[in-house]
């Protein structure tokens, strides 16, 4: 099993998950380096399939600290690796109403980094408010059966 280095908590507070897959993204070395030290943020980080290939956009990969003047752009734009299959599927998805693709995790598998990618659909607030609901209410049923 896979550890991962930075998880999207987020995104499960903000979507509907529907459909998960893992992609390959290709980093400089400086890059891989940072993401070892868990030195990467997928907050606010979505991804978006241009010109036929997926790009990983607005994720933060903090500068490696040992790096000299051509350490990496902390926020570019990554490609992610997966097969046309695979991109015209999301390319189908991702062009209906309200659905986006959602970096759930960043982690590495067989030495190699990995994003696994979400298809998902944008919570409103009062879906947010009932999940919230449901969260206290199983709390309170799991303190209830700890305390018998």
């Amino acid at each position: 099993m896979q550890e991962f280095i930075a998880k999207n908590k987020k995104a499960y507070h903000d979507y509907h998950v529907l459909d998960e897959l893992e992609a390959g993204i290709v980093l400089l070395g400086t890059e891989v380096k940072a993401i070892r030290e868990h030195r990467v943020n997928l907050k606010d980080s979505f991804a978006r399939v241009q010109g036929g290939e997926v790009w990983l956009m607005n994720c933060h990969i903090a500068a490696y600290k040992h790096g000299n003047r051509d350490n990496h752009e902390p926020r570019r734009r990554r490609k992610l690796l997966l097969h046309r299959r695979q991109i015209d599927k999301l390319l189908g998805k991702a062009n209906q109403k309200g659905l986006t693709l959602v970096p759930l995790a960043i982690y590495f598998k067989d030495g190699k980094a990995k994003v696994r990618l979400a298809i998902a659909k944008g919570k409103q607030i009062y879906d947010k408010r009932e999940a919230k609901r449901k969260k206290i209410i199983e709390r309170e049923i799991q303190a209830q059966l700890k305390g018998r």
